[in-house]
């Protein structure tokens, strides 16, 4: 078995800084944080939960991360109700009777490499457990941070296998709404708008695209392009399509959230083009802005709350019971039809999907980088 002195003696350090490393204090240079974490990594060395449980105590204190994609940008994500919102209102109610603490942490994804890892080892000793939103991760952190203590991943990539995960049915909701495009309203054209590629409900969505297009193929993917699910993301991306299709153009945009898609609407309309008539647009996540725009948009509906309710309830059980095995727990979703996918003005209808049974998304997700 491989101890601290192992990883002392591969990085020339002492174990007292290897310890400091492994629990995210400060008083480490980077050149020497950067040397141990490698040592680490070619090691295989997990620090010992049973003893660190020991000298932790339990704090009556979780933690809940997210990535920040755009730290600067304020734009309709702060405007509302919407996702990260709604996953911690889930969580919140889920530990307010029990007089517990919530620790709340975003951290950034910009830089190289894994510009996050410090902040999360630091609060990885100051909590019980940690809830990680999106899935942005990397599994071989999820590994080593699940073995000393437990984790929950929001909105990970199915095949995630060290860890539980609670996620929306992404695949079948991006299934039935893109379907819904092609079977109900004749579209064939269709252009992309997809997520940042470190997300698991981004690759999820990209699945099924794939598999309803090959299911179709008298349907074609005219143009695609990734955005961050900001709405100005969605806004550059939808000028970038355009831009690329000239008078081609696309006769449907589908973008992998909805703040993109709100995005998108303001370039197409820019552009002079009428959302549905000349292009029809459709989301994923129904957040509030969603029925305010005009037309309102044609979306998946994801339980936001039931997410972070979940994922808390189940984090709780593993502090209790660490010995639990981790399972995948995929919640289902809904399609909400409005009037950006050609539906009447006035449409507000709500058809629940059914899950759509498809190995090859799980095989071929758990390859993404993430939870």
């Amino acid at each position: 078995m491989v101890t601290l002195y192992d990883v002392a003696r591969l990085a020339g350090v002492s174990t007292a800084t290897v310890s400091r490393v492994v629990h995210g204090q400060d008083r480490v240079r980077e050149a020497t944080r950067a040397r141990v974490q490698q040592a680490i990594e070619e090691l295989g060395y997990v620090p010992d939960g049973a003893a660190q449980s020991l000298s932790r105590r339990r704090k009556d204190v979780i933690g809940l991360v997210y990535v920040e994609r755009e730290p600067e940008q304020y734009d309709i994500e702060n405007e509302g109700l919407l996702y990260y919102d709604e996953v911690l209102r889930g969580v919140e109610s889920r530990i307010r009777d029990r007089d517990w603490s919530l620790l709340i942490a975003f951290m950034s994804a910009e830089g190289t490499g894994e510009p996050w890892r410090p902040r999360m080892d630091a609060l990885s000793g100051k909590v019980d457990g940690i809830l990680i939103g999106e899935g942005f991760v990397a599994h071989r952190y999820i590994e080593r941070l699940a073995a000393r203590l437990p984790v929950v991943v929001i909105a990970g990539t199915p095949g995630e296998r060290a860890a539980d995960v609670v996620a929306a049915d992404n695949f079948s909701g991006s299934v039935a709404i893109i379907s819904h495009l092609i079977g109900e309203h004749g579209r064939r054209r269709l252009c992309y708008i997809d997520g940042p590629p470190d997300s698991p409900d981004s690759a999820q969505r990209r699945l099924a695209l794939d598999q309803v297009l090959r299911e179709h193929p008298d349907c074609q993917l005219v143009g695609s392009v990734r955005g961050n699910f900001s709405e100005r993301s969605g806004e550059q991306a939808g000028a970038e399509l355009l831009a690329t299709c000239g008078a081609a153009r696309p006769d449907a945009v589908v973008a992998a959230n909805d703040q993109m898609a709100i995005g998108a609407m303001r370039a197409l309309a820019a552009a002079g083009l009428r959302v549905p008539d000349d292009v029809a647009m459709v989301g994923f996540d129904d957040i509030y802005p969603a029925r305010l725009v005009e037309p309102a948009l044609t979306t998946v509906r994801q339980p936001m709350r039931m997410l972070g309710e979940r994922a808390c309830a189940r984090l709780l059980e593993r502090i209790a019971s660490p010995e639990l095995n981790p399972a995948v727990e995929l919640l289902p979703t809904e399609l909400v039809l409005r009037a950006s996918c050609g539906c009447p003005a006035g449409t507000v209808t709500r058809r629940p999907v059914a899950a759509v049974s498809c190995l090859s998304r799980i095989e071929r997700g758990s390859g993404q980088r993430g939870g």
